[in-house]
């Protein structure tokens, strides 16, 4: 392994005093909320901006840094593109509104409440309809590393069979989803779609759910060539994970997208 030093990652700049991306320091939990939120927001507009909509499916959350019992989630039936800051809501694990004004999805909340409820390390987790996502849940396969980018996602996601294509609207749906995310940060929900959590940020779920999606296209492309794709061997999988696929790493790589929307889409913040 290389010596990072204090360093978190080999992409973090060893000489000073350049430009590059510092993860924030909180002076109060109210400031820490506040960013959490937009941070939320500017993930919800990213996936507006990958297409990863489809109507009124798909949720994200992040605990409050206060009341981690509760989560900030998107508002039910409102397109991604229009998430902004006061339309967000603030739900418990029983599915209450706790605040805001919209009403919260119901499958969102008995997937992700199961989540958090049983995961009290993870902050964040992404879940949407995609058409790749989607389309490689209907295989039951689990990704493999054919590529540098799926080799972030090696050794660190499941694959769900169980209750696999049944709409998660009953309370006892979500207790698969959160039992198979002990210790990774993606799941593949056979015959649904995609599913990303962190125990770092809502950034880094975002991120990994937006390559996630990216890496399902790759191997989907590979298969309809028909071409024999070389796998790349477990210990070099393992290597590019190490340094492409943490959570910080999945932070970081948000960032650009998170500079981009506050600078294009402004009325997020509204």
């Amino acid at each position: 392994m290389l010596d990072l030093g204090q360093r978190k990652s080999i992409y973090q700049p060893e000489q000073q005093d350049l430009i590059f991306p510092e993860e924030p320091n909180y002076a109060t939990p109210a400031e820490e909320r506040e960013d959490r939120k937009r941070r939320l927001v500017a993930a919800c507009r990213a996936f507006a901006q990958h297409g990863l909509d489809y109507g009124f499916a798909g949720h994200l959350t992040i605990r409050d840094p206060e009341r981690p019992d509760l989560y900030w989630t998107n508002p039910m039936a409102v397109h991604f593109a229009q998430v902004r800051m006061s339309n967000l809501i603030l739900v418990d694990h029983e599915g209450t509104v706790v605040e805001g004004r919209h009403a919260v999805n119901r499958a969102g909340f008995v997937l992700h409440a199961a989540v958090h409820d049983a995961h009290p390390d993870i902050l964040a987790m992404c879940h949407a309809h995609t058409v790749y996502g989607t389309a490689f849940a209907a295989t039951g396969r689990a990704l493999e590393p054919v590529t540098q980018d799926a080799c972030a996602f090696f050794e660190d996601h499941v694959v769900i069979g169980k209750e696999a294509g049944k709409v998660a609207v009953e309370n006892a749906a979500g207790t698969d989803v959160a039992a198979a995310f002990k210790g990774v940060k993606a799941a593949i929900h056979q015959n649904h779609g995609l599913f990303t959590a962190s125990r770092h940020s809502i950034d880094a779920a975002a991120f990994w759910f937006i390559a996630l999606e990216r890496c399902c296209q790759q191997q989907l492309a590979i298969d309809a060539s028909g071409s024999q794709s070389i796998r790349v061997p477990d210990d070099k999988a393992r290597y590019s994970r190490e340094h492409v696929g943490s959570e910080y790493i999945g932070w970081l790589h948000f960032q650009p997208i998170l500079d981009h929307l506050l600078q294009s889409q402004p009325d997020m913040l509204a």
